[in-house]
């Protein structure tokens, strides 16, 4: 007998759900959530999943312990449902700045959370740029990592930018400003930068030609907007002339949204892998609801997921 699809939303983004569920052409299955008198979470399936493929939506936000801890509940409520397969989709994946110890005593808490996500019942995981994609090697079961470039080539080649040049804030987004460019045809620049504290960022240099050039600043993340504020000063000061920020998840934590509004972006590009802070400024959300569905269709069927996210350029 055939196993059911059934998608079942987090309390983190109920809206992406929903739309993924509506690409599917399917109901959004109903989960339980809620909390006792003493703050603990209480979760389960509303109907049967005995025998079901079961694919829960839950991405990192502001509340991400919460949204950790009602996961890992989620997750074992299902496996002890009989559901026959049970996949997460963390669109924005917690924790995973986190991946390497950078001085002496820290935690890799990425692989921490992978270890999590493992023991409380997932069998596989599907998640959108991940801050270095060496984490898959974090799980012992393969994961689907995707990437929303394509929509962002997608969006800014509808723009008609004046000899466009791709600016990756820092070295270690260099890889994907190139991947990007080389899906617009045109080049990139590269700075560097330095963090002389938490949620601070200083540009120290850059290479590539930038002068007179429509600018697009390309990385994963925007969280307290530091890197993205001091790169579009660097650029300025070298003579680019519009300058546009893309990334991917749009966390806008801290003094994000101040800093944002004071720098002057021509536009301000991300996904909704995240419930996105409306307050921005000349703010384009795409939606990953349409890429993340295929996904979901094709790992339900047995199929390949690379003819619905495409490979490399």
């Amino acid at each position: 007998m055939a196993s059911h699809l059934k998608v079942f939303a987090g309390s983190s983004h109920p809206e992406l759900a929903k739309a993924i569920c509506s690409k599917l052409k399917i109901k959004l299955s109903e989960l339980l959530v809620s909390k006792f008198a003493c703050g603990e979470i209480y979760a389960k399936p509303v109907e049967t999943v005995r025998g079901d493929d079961v694919f829960i939506v839950q991405t990192g936000t502001g509340n991400v312990n919460e949204d950790l801890i009602e996961l890992f509940i989620v997750l074992d409520s299902m496996k002890r449902s009989f559901a026959r397969s049970v996949h997460v989709v963390v669109p924005y994946y917690p924790y995973a700045r986190q991946d390497r110890v950078a001085s002496p005593r820290e935690p890799i808490s990425a692989k921490l959370v992978a270890k999590l996500i493992e023991a409380a019942g997932a069998d596989h995981v599907i998640t959108v740029q991940i801050h270095s994609e060496q984490q898959q090697g974090f799980f012992s079961f393969p994961i689907d990592h995707l990437n929303a470039r394509k929509l962002f080539a997608e969006c800014l080649g509808k723009k008609k930018l004046k000899n466009p040049v791709i600016v990756a804030p820092d070295a270690g987004a260099a890889k994907d400003a190139d991947r990007l460019a080389r899906l617009l045809g045109t080049t990139i620049a590269v700075m560097s930068k330095v963090r002389p504290n938490f949620n601070q960022a200083e540009i120290t240099s850059l290479v590539g030609d930038v002068k007179g050039r429509d600018c697009v600043i390309f990385d994963d993340m925007i969280d307290t907007a530091g890197s993205v504020c001091a790169a579009f000063k660097t650029l300025k000061a070298h003579g680019a002339k519009d300058v546009y920020v893309a990334a991917t998840h749009a966390v806008f934590s801290g003094p994000a949204v101040e800093r944002m509004n004071k720098t002057g972006f021509k536009s301000v590009i991300v996904t909704d892998t995240i419930p996105v802070n409306k307050k921005i400024k000349n703010l384009e959300i795409l939606s990953v609801a349409p890429m993340l569905a295929g996904v979901i269709k094709n790992v339900h069927e047995g199929k390949s997921v690379t003819q619905v996210i495409g490979g490399r350029p």
